[in-house]
């Protein structure tokens, strides 16, 4: 695989609201091409609606960004066309009942559909059918995911996989349409203390390879460019809540706002 050329990242005073609230606020970044970016926090802190905001997929509400010099919200398409999703639960997760084969072929033909030249759809089956496999091959490769290893090979069903084996075939999948962005949702989700550190050094390696990576969890580790969700990205106001119950109301606050605007963005 050609490494592609990652995407810078900057954000300044970039926010989101939601029905019911803020999602997320006042949020800044600076992160050049090929950068781990760790969008660190609890779940429901609107760390998965940066993510598809990020990436172009869900509009924001204030501030600005640019993802490899191109504006959001004005170039939100372009964005897209940039930037790929790895596992995101509700937008682009696996379906268990699929096997691994039948992700990586259904991949490679939508890339194939909606990303390729008219030249390189006119060329010859058996030369389409090499390109795809090798495209194939080179995510896999990437990901660290060795079919020969799973339980049935690439006939292996996504309910049978391991978290971390479901974690590489997500990212895989992803980088076959050669993005310079790359976003991962809840990436330590569900993950012992030695997973976790595979997980990472996979993302690492992505970023190794040129990619920008973008991936939301609990705890960043401390190389990455961290960007914290939550409370911690909004600037407090002057009557902010001072005791444990007002604060809880707020945190609920953004988990709704997150919902809402979740929701806003699966129906458009």
């Amino acid at each position: 695989m050609d490494s592609p050329h990652g995407a810078a990242v900057t954000a300044e005073d970039f926010g989101l609201k939601g029905p019911r609230g803020w999602v997320f606020r006042g949020v800044d970044i600076e992160a050049g091409p090929g950068s781990l970016v760790a969008v660190e926090g609890p779940s429901g802190s609107g760390r998965t609606c940066l993510l598809l905001a990020l990436t172009g997929r869900m509009r924001p509400t204030e501030g600005r960004a640019e993802i490899g010099g191109l504006r959001l919200p004005r170039q939100m398409a372009a964005v897209r066309r940039i930037s790929a999703l790895g596992p995101v639960p509700g937008v682009n997760e696996l379906d268990p009942a699929f096997t691994v084969a039948e992700h990586l072929r259904e991949r490679a033909l939508l890339q194939r559909r909606f990303d390729g030249s008219l030249r390189a759809l006119l060329r010859p089956r058996a030369e389409r059918t090499a390109a795809a496999r090798g495209r194939i091959d080179a995510a896999l490769d990437a990901a660290g995911l060795d079919l020969v290893t799973l339980p049935k090979a690439e006939r292996t069903s996504v309910r049978d996989l391991e978290r971390l084996e479901a974690l590489r075939l997500s990212v895989a999948l992803g980088l076959i349409g050669r993005p310079r962005l790359l976003a991962v949702d809840d990436t330590d989700l569900k993950l012992s203390d030695a997973e976790r550190a595979q997980a990472w050094e996979l993302l690492r390696s992505v970023t190794d390879n040129g990619t920008t990576v973008l991936a939301a969890c609990s705890q960043a580790p401390r190389d990455a460019v961290i960007v914290p969700t939550g409370a911690t990205t909004a600037p407090a106001p002057a009557d902010a809540p001072t005791d444990a119950a007002d604060t809880a109301a707020g945190k609920n606050t953004t988990e709704e706002g997150a919902d809402d605007a979740f929701a806003e963005t699966r129906r458009a």
